[in-house]
């Protein structure tokens, strides 16, 4: 991710090795998103990935580290934090919280197909499943609490009918986050984050197959459905004109059910889901775009195609078939 402290090659040969990693052979800053300082190292025991928590503090991460290692011990393709001889996966690096974990195999498909979507709602289900028995309690820090401290932020720096459109948005899900519906639907640890550069495919049989699944740092408890939405709404739109593309949500959703079938609650709130997931990503931009941190390599990423997709959600609501 973007680099806001810099490691030098010296700091990270010591860090590996502390680990039992091996020898250092190369370090790289990681460009792409702009929460943390991510670097690609390689020893001579192996391909890993350094990440330096700038927001997060060391009393958060804990629960993020142990969800990972839960996933990948339940046979989940997820990076696994490497641990210290006394078995913490929280170390520090350079004055910052920092983590080393293993790099999985594939690359991103940002234009993904059918059998892509697939996949990825399938894979989405069983991590529903195998989060199911993790112990550890965090709330989902990008949910509605953090929503309604963010609007009058970002609020000077848009035009009117953008403000009309987030004050509306989110009384709606303030509304809706009371109900009694809203209380009911299943609940457990969530991604919060699965966008088509958060998952890896890998080529094996003249296929691709899905290889991995990254980036957990907005992890929490929050409802499931969440999760479905937010996958839809990247993996099922087409991002030009923010409109759901029926055929590939369709697909995901059924890959999804097939594991983890959705009640009846589930499928009625999905289109207001679908708000709450292109809300969130829209505001979480905006704030990034508008108030940017200084970094090396940093990269906001534009907030215009979320709006879209939010204007598209409120207008032609989709529910996926039982």
């Amino acid at each position: 991710m973007a680099v806001y402290t810099p490691v030098s090659e010296a700091q990270a040969a010591d860090f590996v090795q502390r680990l039992g990693c091996g020898r250092l052979q190369s370090l790289l800053g990681i460009q792409a998103g702009i929460e943390n300082t991510n670097y690609f190292v390689g020893t001579d025991q192996g391909e890993w990935v350094l990440t330096l928590f700038e927001r997060l503090d060391a009393d958060q991460l804990p629960f993020y580290l142990q969800f990972m290692r839960h996933l990948a011990r339940h046979g989940l393709p997820v990076p696994e934090p490497r641990a210290d001889a006394e078995g913490r996966l929280v170390h520090g690096l350079n004055g910052r919280p920092a983590s080393l974990a293993n790099r999985l195999p594939g690359r991103h498909v940002l234009a993904p197909d059918l059998a892509h979507i697939a996949q990825v709602g399938a894979m989405l289900a069983r991590m529903h499943l195998a989060g199911a028995d993790f112990p550890l309690q965090q709330p989902h820090l990008r949910g509605l609490a953090w929503w309604a401290e963010t609007v009058p932020v970002v609020l000077p720096f848009v035009d009117a009918p953008q403000a009309a459109l987030l004050r509306d948005e989110l009384a709606f899900q303030q509304q809706l986050a009371a109900s009694a519906a809203a209380r009911a639907l299943p609940r457990g640890p969530i991604h919060a984050d699965l966008f088509r550069d958060n998952v890896a495919f890998a080529e094996a049989g003249g296929e691709d197959r899905l290889s991995g699944l990254f980036d957990f740092f907005f992890a929490g408890i929050d409802c499931l459905l969440f999760d479905v939405a937010v996958c839809l709404n990247d993996w099922c739109t087409d991002l030009a004109s923010g409109r759901l593309i029926e055929e590939q949500a369709a697909a995901f959703c059924a890959a999804y059910a097939q594991v983890r079938p959705l009640d009846g609650g589930e499928r009625r709130l999905l289109p207001a889901l679908l708000r709450a997931a292109a809300f969130r990503f829209w505001l979480s931009r905006l704030w990034d775009w508008h108030l940017p941190r200084e970094a090396a390599l940093l990269q906001a990423k534009d907030p215009s195609p979320l709006e879209r997709v939010l204007r598209e959600r409120i207008e032609r609501p989709w529910h996926p078939q039982p």
